[in-house]
């Protein structure tokens, strides 16, 4: 009897493992061919490519995996109705995977985040660059060079910054003079500082006001707008180009007895009047 079996069923076996194999290494090299014709055509965006590729892998395994199933005798048809029945504890006992498929085809859907930019959800304590957007999970990667696997929920179910999709960001500096300086002059040096600087935008142009007068000195608020890639760059430098174009000058009085940065709040008026000069956001 064990002789008939394996005659008549180890072949079949043998057939299915080898199917299994052969599938699931196609699976993969079509995969990986499908990214890279895509990435080559250029007409697909970059955020959908892995999307793709993964959607394909896996429905070459499930026709593989129906095909093997076939091969050693298991009825499909009833296999179908069985899975069906089970359908709802296997949803419920994978409710949080699912979740995060869900998020992830809204995340491609409505695009608030696409590759390479800087994203924050200050709720689940993640920010970094995207790298790439999976049907589970995303991809990030910190200033530090830190990669971060964050799931499509913990970003698509809460508030979400994207530190890259406007044309302008802004930087406000105040400036404390003494209450002897020049400000007419003071602020004709910083905004010419300021103008000078290519990174800054020239439009909306930079704002030099007095803020306050007391008598610890004359406060000069300056608020410009940069590219969102040059932030970091010109948060480093502008403290001192702005101090040493002062100084410069040759007038004792118009030696800064402080400098630093501030973020305005959002009911700030300067705030408000320069923002609404900004060109509109990049596609």
């Amino acid at each position: 009897m064990v002789w008939t079996w394996s005659v008549a069923f180890l072949p079949r076996v043998v057939t299915t493992i080898i199917l299994l194999a052969v599938g699931f290494l196609i699976s993969n090299w079509v995969a990986r061919n499908a990214r890279a014709v895509l990435a080559r055509t250029g007409h697909i965006d970059a955020t959908i490519q892995p999307v793709i590729a993964a959607i394909i892998r896996y429905s070459i395994l499930i026709f593989v995996f129906i095909a093997a199933l076939s091969q050693i005798g298991i009825q499909t048809a009833s296999l179908f109705a069985i899975l069906g029945a089970a359908g709802l504890a296997i949803g419920l006992a994978l409710q949080g995977t699912l979740t995060n498929i869900a998020s992830g085809i809204m995340l491609l859907w409505l695009r608030p985040l696409r590759l390479n930019e800087y994203i924050e959800v200050p709720a689940n304590n993640i920010s970094g660059t995207i790298k790439e957007i999976g049907l589970f999970m995303c991809v990030l990667e910190t200033f530090d060079g830190i990669t971060i696997f964050a799931p499509n929920s913990a970003i698509w179910n809460s508030a979400l910054r994207n530190h890259s999709r406007s044309s302008g960001r802004l930087i406000s500096l105040v400036v404390t003079l003494p209450n002897s300086a020049d400000v007419a002059k003071a602020t004709q040096i910083v905004t010419t500082t300021l103008l000078s600087d290519s990174r800054v935008l020239k439009s909306p142009q930079p704002l030099v006001f007095v803020e306050a007068q007391g008598p610890n000195g004359i406060v000069l608020n300056c608020s410009f707008h940069v590219q969102p890639d040059k932030v970091g760059e010109v948060q480093r430098t502008v403290i001192d180009d702005a101090e040493r174009q002062l100084k410069a000058a040759g007038v004792e009085t118009l030696t800064p007895q402080q400098i630093a940065r501030v973020v305005p709040a959002d009911a700030d008026p300067s705030r408000i009047m320069t923002s609404q000069s900004l060109p509109s956001p990049i596609n």
